[in-house]
């Protein structure tokens, strides 16, 4: 075996080893999302000059298989937990270090920076182009410049163990992510899991109609959810027991789907005759719980199968309602915007 085969299959063991480490230590310890953070990047991160062709040079030479760019944002509670859980892990890290060289990008820099294409344009528009809708978002490109894979949200170390495992072990290039996670869930499966899901009064029974080619009189949000999905348990017991959460909830129109189901049909709210695995599957919905928001004449606003806390539960909902995307802004920058109001609420002198 080559020496970079050694490397690669010796990775894999670690992930495998540190999988079910994490497995047997129990599930994801929730955090308060509201929190303004501070992380410290590991001291093995790059420091970039803005010029992704001369850091993808720098990878070639290292004998890597790419980059790694972290897109984050100062204060973000998500970004210091997965910085702080994950990334600096040893399982992980090395993972990471044996196969990519890793930057990190400030999701609102306006400082120039030139792409794999040679292109200028503002690190801020660059991570918007990448699809960084939430901090952090996780991008991986390969030694041509083209992006292998992307995740968007906070990764607890046990499912950035699946993310490292998908794109090092190279089944990008064979498996959408979602089947990939399917194809393991019979291992990761309780066995005595629940046939149905969790239901919750603020939920509108069944039959669906979603039709929104009329304009319908509230917002609709959409929950992708599983039977026996444990992060889908955890989701309903932090989440949407909270009481602000549940006020909000209450002035949409909230449809719970099974995103395995291919039987049941569905009317989405483009008028279409559709199953919920089949609209998963459209959606390129991954981890569950997921969720998809649109507005009363059924555009959708936002797409999330990030984990999901109380504060940016709280945030989705408002920017939803508030109608702030109609200002050209992303959920992330309107998040922005609500910390800077609680900073000046607190403490007034407190800079955004």
């Amino acid at each position: 075996m080559s020496a970079r085969g050694l490397g690669l299959a010796l990775g894999l063991a670690c992930l495998l080893a540190a999988a079910a480490a994490g497995a047997a230590a129990g599930r994801d310890t929730p955090f308060d999302d509201a929190e303004i953070v501070r992380a410290e990047d590991p001291a093995w991160f790059k420091t970039s000059f803005l010029d992704l062709r001369a850091d993808l040079a720098e990878a070639r030479a290292a004998g890597k298989q790419g980059l790694m760019i972290l897109f984050g944002t100062q204060g973000c509670a998500y970004c210091k937990a997965f910085i702080e859980r994950s990334l600096k892990d040893p399982d992980i890290a090395a993972v990471v270090r044996r196969h990519f060289d890793t930057l990190h990008l400030e999701m609102f820099d306006d400082a120039d920076l030139t792409d794999f294409e040679g292109r200028s344009l503002p690190v801020k528009a660059f991570a918007r182009r990448e699809g960084a809708a939430f901090s952090p978002t996780v991008a991986f490109y390969g030694l041509d410049g083209r992006r292998l894979h992307r995740v968007v949200g906070y990764q607890p170390p046990a499912r950035f163990r699946e993310v490292l495992d998908y794109v090092v072990g190279g089944h990008h290039r064979t498996l959408a992510y979602r089947d990939y996670l399917e194809r393991r869930a019979p291992v990761r499966t309780i066995a005595a899991a629940p046939d149905a899901l969790r239901r919750d009064a603020l939920f509108e029974p069944p039959p669906y109609d979603l039709d929104r080619r009329r304009p319908a009189a509230r917002p609709l949000l959409v929950l992708f959810e599983a039977p026996g999905c444990e992060a889908c348990r955890a989701f309903h017991a932090q989440v949407l027991v909270d009481p602000e959460v549940r006020a909000l909830l209450a002035r949409f129109q909230v449809v719970q789907l099974n995103a395995r189901d291919a039987a049941t049909l569905l009317r989405a709210p483009d008028g279409r005759r559709i199953t919920p695995r089949r609209w998963a599957e459209e959606l390129g919905l991954a981890p569950l719980p997921a969720m998809v928001f649109f507005d009363a004449a059924g555009r959708e606003v936002l797409r999330n199968d990030a984990v999901t806390y109380r504060q940016r539960m709280v945030n989705s909902l408002r920017y939803v309602l508030e109608e702030a995307y109609l200002r050209g802004i992303t959920y992330q920058r309107y998040a922005r915007e609500r910390t800077a109001e609680r900073l000046a609420q607190e403490d007034p002198k407190a800079q955004p």
